[in-house]
């Protein structure tokens, strides 16, 4: 059983940090929503992960096309992240931390929550398509990536409204 890492969340000088995934789905948003709302309501932090997924080794053979790829990742990487970043500093006056990784999201997920004692809980949300939970959560939910801190799933047909009156 994988050792749980000690948070440092209510320890002095620290804050409890919501840990909200960055992707292209609608449903990010919803999760990043909430995160920031209860970041806002129990003067804690939002931290911003967003992760780079491994493309199949098709170009890997020409060395240019695949740095060309990666570098291209990185600038929509950046301006997703600068996006939220910006909107929610705008609208609810909390700055978010930012962090940029590359690999598997279950990996980095567990990588960083093992490097950052903080953050306390990870909030996702779920797709509102009657097509299922929505990717992010789907490619999470098997028993291999359970994660050693709490997880909120956010129903992704909430309004704005409703995630401040829950958070």
């Amino acid at each position: 059983m994988e050792e749980i890492p000690e948070r440092l969340s209510r320890k002095a000088g620290r804050k409890r940090k919501f840990l909200a995934i960055i992707d292209d789905t609608p449903e990010c948003e919803r999760a990043v929503t909430y995160a920031a709302y209860r970041a806002q309501a129990t003067s804690g932090t939002l931290k911003l992960l967003y992760v780079i997924q491994p493309e199949p080794g098709e170009f890997a053979h020409w060395l240019g096309v695949e740095e060309k790829m990666r570098e291209e990742a990185m600038d929509e990487a950046e301006r997703r992240l600068s996006r939220f970043r910006d909107a929610i500093a705008r609208r609810l006056g909390v700055a978010p931390e930012i962090e940029i990784r590359e690999g598997k999201y279950a990996e980095q997920i567990h990588e960083l929550i093992r490097e950052d004692p903080e953050i306390v809980i990870l909030v996702l949300a779920t797709s509102a398509s009657s097509e299922g939970p929505g990717p992010l959560v789907s490619s999470i939910a098997g028993r291999s990536a359970a994660f050693p801190i709490p997880v909120t799933v956010v129903p992704g047909n909430l309004s704005d409204e409703d995630i401040e009156t829950l958070a």
